[in-house]
C-alpha cells in the first residue's frame, strides 16, 4: 500500500527562513522553502517586458535596450525609496524579499514606458522614471501600510498606477501642442519579424505571471491559491482573446496585437484577488472578463485616445489600466464577502484591515465585513488620483528643453540614439 508520501503539510517561519513540514511515509520532514517569485519575476522584467516592446519596426534596439537600462536603474532606486518607509534604527536591510519588491516596482515604470514608447527622449525617460518611482513607492506605502489594502499581485499599486501615470504623462506632454498632422508617423507600426520577437515577450510573461502574482504571499496556502488562480485566469483570458479577436474583425481573422497583449490581461485582473478564496470558476470568470475588456479596448478605445492626443503606444490602458481597475473592483467584492468560516485563522493575514477582528464570526455566524472592502476602495481611488496627478506633473516638467524632447521625425526611430548596422 505504498506510493503516497505526502499526506499533509504546514508552514512555520522564523525571522529569516521558512520551512515546509510535510508528513512522509518515513516520518515528518522539514525542507527549506525559499521565498518564491524572485527568479520568475526577474525573467518577466528583463525578457518579458523587454521583448514585448520590440514590435515597432525601427525601435527594437530602444525597446529592449531602454527596458534593460530603466529596469536596472529602478531596482536600485526603488530599494532606497521603498526602504525609507521601513527603516530600522536608520539602517536599510536588503534581503531577497526587498530585491523582489524592487523588481516588482520596476514593472510600474516599464508599464509607463510602454505607454510612452518611441515618443520620449532618453533624458525624458530617465527623468520620468526617477520621479515616478518616488510617487509609486509613496502610493504603495499609503495603500498597504495606511489603508491596509490587500494587493498581493500588484494590480493596484503596479499595473493601475503605471498605466494611468503613463497616460497622464502622455496627455501632459501633448497638451498645448499644435494640432498634429493628419499623416501618422509611418514608423509607429510593426512588421512581420518584429511582431514575432514581441511574441517572445508575451510567452515569457504568460509563463512566469503566476510567479509574479504569488511572490509576495505570506503562506504556502496563499501561494498555492495565487498560482492556481493566476494560471486559470490567464488560460481563460487567452481563449477569450482568440474568440473575441476574430469576432471584432470584419473578416474573422486574428489580430496579433490582441494575441500579444490581451492574452496577458487575466494575470492583471486576478492580481488583487489571487490569494483569496475565489474558486476555480471565479478565476476562470475573471479571465474571461479581462479578455473581453482588453480586446474591446484595443479595438475601440485606443483609436479614440489617439484622436484626443493621448499616445498609448503599447496599449497599456487595455492590458494594465482597465484590467487593473477591474481587479480593484473585484477585490472590494471579495473582501466584503470574506468571513472566518471560509478563511479561518488566515483571515487577518489575507485581509490586513481585519486584524482588529472585523469579519470574524459573531454569535456563531460569520458576518461579512466592510472594513477591508473600504480599504480596497480607498486604495483604488488613491492609486488613480496619485497616478494621474503625478503623471500630469511629471509629463509637463519633462517638456522642458533641458530634457531634449524628440521632434516628430525622430519619434519611433532607433537611429536617434543607437549605432545601427550599415
Amino acid at each position: 500500500m505504498g506510493g503516497r508520501y505526502a499526506a499533509s503539510s504546514e508552514l512555520r517561519c522564523d525571522d529569516r527562513q521558512c520551512y515546509i513540514r510535510t508528513l512522509h511515509r518515513d516520518g515528518p520532514r522539514c525542507t527549506l522553502a525559499l521565498w518564491n517569485g524572485f527568479e520568475g519575476t526577474h525573467v518577466m522584467i528583463f525578457i518579458g517586458f523587454g521583448f514585448l516592446m520590440t514590435f515597432l519596426k525601427k525601435y527594437c534596439y530602444s525597446g529592449v535596450g531602454f527596458n534593460l537600462f530603466l529596469a536596472a536603474l529602478i531596482i536600485q532606486w526603488a530599494l532606497l525609496c521603498q526602504s525609507w518607509y521601513h527603516m530600522e534604527d536608520k539602517f536599510i536591510y536588503i534581503t531577497k524579499m526587498t530585491i523582489l519588491e524592487a523588481d516588482i516596482m520596476a514593472a510600474t515604470i516599464l508599464i509607463t514606458f510602454g505607454a510612452l514608447l518611441g515618443i520620449t527622449s532618453v533624458n525624458q525617460l530617465l527623468f520620468i522614471a526617477i520621479i515616478e518611482t518616488v510617487f509609486a513607492c509613496f502610493n504603495l506605502w499609503l495603500i498597504t501600510s495606511k489603508f491596509k489594502a490587500t494587493d498581493v499581485g500588484g494590480s493596484l499599486a503596479i499595473h493601475t498606477f503605471g498605466a494611468y501615470f503613463g497616460l497622464a504623462a502622455s496627455w501632459a506632454m501633448a497638451y498645448g501642442r499644435k494640432k498634429k498632422s493628419d499623416q501618422p508617423n509611418q514608423l509607429n507600426k510593426p512588421i512581420y519579424s518584429t511582431d514575432m520577437t514581441a511574441m517572445i515577450g508575451t510567452l515569457f510573461l504568460w509563463i512566469y505571471w503566476p510567479s509574479f502574482n504569488s511572490g509576495l504571499t505570506h503562506s504556502n496556502a496563499e501561494y498555492q491559491r495565487a498560482v492556481i488562480n493566476t494560471y486559470l485566469s490567464l488560460a481563460a483570458a487567452t481563449v477569450t482573446t482568440f474568440i473575441v479577436s476574430s469576432c471584432v474583425n470584419e473578416e474573422g481573422k486574428l489580430d496579433m496585437v490582441h494575441v500579444q497583449n490581451s492574452t496577458l490581461a487575466g494575470g492583471v485582473a486576478v492580481g488583487a484577488v489571487c490569494n483569496m478564496h475565489i474558486s476555480c470558476g471565479g478565476a476562470i470568470g475573471i479571465g474571461v472578463g479581462a479578455g473581453f475588456i482588453s480586446v474591446l479596448g484595443y479595438s475601440y478605445l485606443t483609436p479614440s485616445l489617439t484622436e484626443s492626443s493621448i499616445i498609448d503606444t503599447c496599449g497599456v490602458h487595455n492590458l494594465h489600466g482597465m484590467p487593473g481597475v477591474y481587479s480593484g473592483i473585484l477585490s472590494i467584492l471579495f473582501s466584503y464577502l470574506a468571513s472566518s468560516d471560509v478563511y479561518g485563522d488566515e483571515l487577518s493575514v489575507v485581509f490586513p484591515a481585519l486584524s482588529g477582528g472585523g469579519g470574524n464570526a459573531t454569535n456563531g455566524t460569520a458576518a461579512p465585513s466592510s472594513d477591508q472592502a473600504l480599504a480596497q476602495f480607498e486604495g483604488l481611488i488613491a492609486t488613480l488620483v496619485i497616478a494621474i496627478i503625478g503623471g500630469i506633473i511629471t509629463g509637463a516638467l519633462s517638456k522642458i528643453a533641458i530634457f531634449v524632447p524628440l521632434k516628430e521625425p525622430e519619434k519611433y526611430n532607433d537611429a536617434v540614439d543607437w549605432e545601427l548596422p550599415k
